[in-house]
This record gives C-alpha cells, structure tokens and sequence, in this order.
C-alpha cells in the first residue's frame, strides 16, 4: 500500500490548479447539516485553490462586533427552521471532479484569517459543567491582537433563559457587561471546527456530531499548514467547510472555542493511491489519528485501532511492533466531550520513521 508520506519528506507533489472564490452568502450556505443530495454550489480539479469565507453561527453574541452586512444577510435570510438538524453554518458543498466513494480527499489548509478582530466563547447548556454552573450560560467577547496573536477579553454577560436557537441574536449593545480575565493573554490559533465530505446517508446528517465523513472534529490542529484525509463517501465528495474558530483548548469544555469568522485559503487533491477508515490530520511534525463515539472509552479504543492501521498498512510495521510503538511513542488526547459523540486523538512524531528504502537498526 503507497505511504501518505514519508518522514522528511513532503506529500506527493501537486501543482497548483485554478483558484476559485468562494464567497458565503444565503445561497451558498448551509445551516447545521451535511446532505448527499444538496446541490453543489462549486466544482472544481483535484489541485484547485479555494479562496472560501466560513461564517461562525454566534456572530449574534456580539452582532455590533462580529456580523458586517454580509453576515447579517446570511441570518436575515436563512429562516430558523431551515437550520436544522445541527447548528453550524457551512459554505459549500464543493464538488471534486472524478471523485468517488473509497477515494481519499487530501486538503491542504493554507491560510486562515480572522474576518474580524472579535470571537465569542459561550459557557453553553451543552457544556461539560452545566450543572455545576446552576444551568447558567455565559457569554465572553474576546478582541484578537493580530500584532501579538493573542486575544483577551474584552466583557462577559450572562444570556438570559436558554441559548437554543441557531443563530440567536442576543441585544448586547444593552445588556449587563461584566469585565472578564483582566490581563489574561490567549494565543491565537485559527483553525476549523467543522468540515467535512458528506456522508453516505438518506437525508440530512447533522453537523453537531463527528463521523468518518469529517464533520464537528474540532481539534485546533486543524489549521494553516495541516493537511487533512476525508474518505470521500458519495460521488464528488461534496467538501464543505465551516464552524470557525480562532481558538480551542482540547476538551472544548465549556461547549465551544473562541467562535470567529475566517477566510479559508486551501488546495483540494484527490487521491486514489491509498485509502484510510477516518479523518487523518498530518502537522508539520505529527500525524493525528482521530476515534468518535457516545463513550470516551469506545473513542479511545477506535483512534487505537486507527493508529494501528496507520502504522501497519501505511510504515510497514508489524501490528507488534505498532503497539508497543504506540504505548512509548504516541500521545492520547481528548479532542471534545461535548459534540455528542466524544473525540479522542492520538499524534505520533513523523520524525521517529527512517526514509523509505532506509533500515532500521535495532540496536
């Protein structure tokens, strides 16, 4: 089986092809769900260059801050009960000529800038410590220093009832601001939340969850200069991008990131050379396998499993060898508990592999 890449080297080489734009707008959107049979709003090559807007769904925490007129079109126009069943607001889906189930779409994310200097985090009833929080939800309005990349607070309020609707407005410009981590400093690390292929499913599958096809992953890695693996599930993959942050700590606990809207720059290559069972992110220094499920504990056991794949199929170990590297070597970590269906990663460094061809001395 062809390695995804070797240790030094770089991914098969692919020159660039044409660059679209890919502007988010009431008809290029869609509003908390994947769907096979929705009509894609761009086809491109294997090697295409997108240029694409993706718009965060709490830009109403801080309309005054967060939503220019284009925003405001998207909420304005996208009626409340067409955001359903998930709470994300994709761009796309983008069609990948020749691209068919059992293929591997390799995304090579290259450039991710803040639409606008301001991100909200929501201390949310899907929250991890809801309860212990007397079922009380939070809003915290960050100010990014593109200078510095770092961002701090700039006020918190509390939401008043329950934080339900999809795209909910709150009137900020009047509500009780409350200062919020004075002097505390967060780096800035844009990423994706959610992106994904669409699943091979009958009908719409939300965004809430991850899955095989992609979707609500939300590891902060993903972002400029990582390459993600979407196993394409339906004709044309049917990409779309979505749920942007600018910064996440793993576990996502309180129920999001610094939600923000970005300007995504990134190049789509189809590959038939190899295939892998779920989303894999490769890093400058680290391949990230990623395992899903309702209980941590399953996650951790299909991201172990995934791994081993990685490791036997793709460098040449034996499934021995693979476990005890993964148990010296590899880092487990949990990517959220509040996406419904929990993620757990593993990374393991690319440095540790000789070159293809090399040997390896056991000492």
């Amino acid at each position: 089986m062809a390695f995804i890449c070797e240790a030094g080297d770089t991914r098969p080489d692919t020159l660039p092809g044409a660059l679209h734009t890919l502007r988010a707008t009431p008809q290029t959107i869609h509003w908390g769900y994947f769907d096979p049979a929705k009509a894609p709003v761009m086809k491109v090559r294997s090697g295409d260059l997108i240029q694409a807007e993706a718009i965060t769904h709490h830009a109403g925490d801080a309309p005054d801050l967060l939503m220019d007129e284009a925003v405001w079109k998207i909420f304005r126009e996208t009626p409340e009960a067409d955001r359903n069943p998930g709470v994300h607001i994709m761009t796309g889906p983008i069609y990948i000529e020749d691209a068919k189930p059992g293929d591997i779409l390799e995304v090579r994310y290259l450039r991710m800038t803040p639409r606008c200097n301001f991100g909200s985090n929501l201390a949310a009833n899907w929250g991890h410590l809801y309860k212990e929080f007397d079922e009380k939800e939070r809003v915290t309005i960050y100010e990014l220093d593109p200078n510095s990349n770092q961002a701090s607070a700039l006020y918190a309020y509390d939401f008043p009832g329950k934080y339900l609707v999809p795209g909910t407005i709150t009137n900020c410009p009047v509500c009780d601001r409350q200062p919020a981590l004075n002097g505390v400093r967060v780096p800035v690390r844009p990423h994706l939340g959610t992106a994904g292929v669409a699943p091979d499913a009958s009908g719409r599958v939300s965004t809430i969850p991850p899955g095989l096809h992609g979707g609500n992953i939300d590891n902060w890695r993903i972002g400029a200069g990582a390459v993600m693996y979407y196993p394409v599930q339906v004709d044309g993959a049917l990409f779309s991008i979505g749920d942007p942050h600018v910064s996440q700590g793993d576990g996502e606990i309180s129920g999001t990131a610094i939600e923000a809207s970005l300007n995504v720059l990134f190049q789509v290559v189809l590959r038939k050379d190899f295939t892998f069972p779920s989303p894999l992110l490769e890093t400058p220094n680290f391949w990230i396998v990623h395992g899903f499920d309702e209980d941590l504990d399953q996650a951790m056991k299909n991201a172990s499993l995934d791994m081993l794949t990685l490791l036997s199929e793709h460098q040449g170990l034996s499934r021995n060898d693979a476990y005890s590297l993964m148990s010296v070597a590899a880092d487990f970590a949990v990517t959220q508990v509040v996406d419904g269906r929990q993620g757990v990663h593993v990374r393991i460094p690319r440095t540790i592999f000789p070159r293809k061809g090399a040997v390896i001395d056991p000492g």
